[in-house]
């Protein structure tokens, strides 16, 4: 038997959606930012095994060499990342939806479980409540990058203004370093997140839009006991701890088998 039943909640839905197209105008103006210095690599004993990004990533992407437009996008689109994100994380503190988010003393080890049976080397399925150990540690994390990217990106904007900030992130070149791979960490979570959302199916993502999923809800099973007809039959009011119920009516009451000898005798 399906049931439907409330999963997430309009504000936890509405920062979500809202997150998605303002993260990747905040990418795709980052990328065009990077262009103009684009000097991180991989290189191990002078031999670049890696290099962000080579000239094919830019034309297969077709990013045009606009700077001034990268950093215009980038700059105005940043206020709406950060008051989303302060929204959400406000809400989540008030609501109590922190509980059912926050990683728990055993949520390290769940999440193993939770990816071996992903990966079908695990068949039983690991303890699932509205998250799994897996998306609370995934999702906190997520909160917590969304911060380190403010911050960094505030040491970035205004080194001069806010050179305390940039002091605590470790000077500009550091500080770039760590919004930079903070980019690739995002690319990296929302490719891994379209792909478990493939895989959940339909309803979990269905929940995500409408708030509501369908939940195969256990069948009740009735069993009928069969009592001989050899047997008189007495009845007697249960009290409080008494035996097991053979049959429920308006009243509570069990049925046993007597002898004919006992017939005459009073059960209270």
């Amino acid at each position: 038997m399906k049931e439907i039943k409330e999963k997430h909640t309009l504000v936890m839905r509405w920062t979500h959606w809202v997150n998605f197209p303002i993260l990747t105008v905040m990418i795709w103006s980052g990328l065009l930012i990077y262009w103009a210095n684009d000097e991180y690599a991989i290189t191990i004993f002078g031999h670049t095994f890696l290099r962000f990004f080579p000239d094919w990533f830019y034309k297969l992407l077709k990013i045009p060499h606009h700077l001034a437009d990268g950093m215009a996008f980038h700059f105005l689109f940043m206020w709406f990342f950060t008051l989303n994100g302060i929204f959400y994380i406000l809400y989540t503190l008030l609501s109590g939806e922190w509980r059912q988010l926050a990683p728990k003393r055993n949520s390290f080890k769940e999440a193993w479980l939770v990816l071996l049976h992903d990966l079908h080397i695990r068949k039983t399925s690991p303890p699932q409540n509205k998250y799994n150990a897996a998306q609370r540690i995934a999702y906190t994390s997520i909160i917590i990058m969304g911060l380190g990217s403010v911050v960094t990106g505030l040491a970035i904007y205004k080194p001069v203004q806010f050179y305390w900030l940039t002091w605590i992130c470790g000077g500009y070149h550091v500080a770039r370093i760590i919004h930079f791979a903070l980019t690739l960490g995002y690319v990296l979570f929302f490719m891994i997140h379209v792909i478990q959302v493939i895989i959940a199916g339909w309803n979990n993502f269905r929940s995500v839009v409408s708030g509501f999923e369908l939940v195969e809800e256990p069948t009740p099973i009735v069993t009928t006991i069969i009592v001989e007809e050899s047997a008189p039959l007495v009845t007697m009011n249960l009290l409080e701890e008494s035996t097991p119920l053979l049959t429920k009516g308006p009243e509570e009451r069990a049925i046993f088998p007597i002898d004919e000898d006992d017939s005459n005798n009073n059960l209270l």
